[in-house]
């Protein structure tokens, strides 16, 4: 599967006093990335809520290295970093650039949860193979099970 994208163009909204993006609009921008890559391989809310299954962040972390501004063109892809064997927990990755240039990285890590018997569950086998076919990053890593 190659990199999903996501072009955003910067609106109004997005920014702070300063005329350039305030820094809570670029996690918006990789939650919209997330949701249309789902949304686009069939995983959207309908099927969440079908399927008992959601998406849950435990860490977000962004590194910014570039000013954005009204009306910039951005374009946000989705990598994977990391996955447990159970497909519970995964890591991943949003790069925020404005052409070549690469403004801000997003490094989060989520896990699926059964919402009905809210707790962190592995997901349905059609969504397995759907994350395990996303592009990963360089520095992927099986997440290990945490020690007792």
């Amino acid at each position: 599967m190659e990199v999903f994208t996501q072009d955003v163009s910067v609106r109004w909204s997005d920014l702070d006093p300063n005329g350039h993006v305030r820094h809570s609009a670029f996690y918006d921008y990789g939650a919209a990335a997330r949701v249309a890559f789902l949304q686009k391989h069939g995983f959207g809310i309908e099927w969440m809520m079908k399927n008992g299954v959601g998406p849950v962040l435990f860490r977000e972390e962004a590194k910014f290295m570039r000013e954005l501004h009204m009306s910039d063109e951005i374009t946000i892809n989705v990598l994977i970093t990391g996955l447990s064997e159970d497909h519970r927990k995964w890591n991943m990755r949003h790069e925020i650039r404005r052409g070549d240039e690469l403004c801000c990285v997003l490094d989060m890590d989520g896990a699926w949860m059964d919402t009905r018997a809210r707790k962190i569950a592995p997901p349905p086998q059609d969504l397995v193979e759907t994350f395990e076919s996303l592009p990963r990053s360089e520095d992927f890593q099986m997440i290990l099970p945490r020690k007792k």
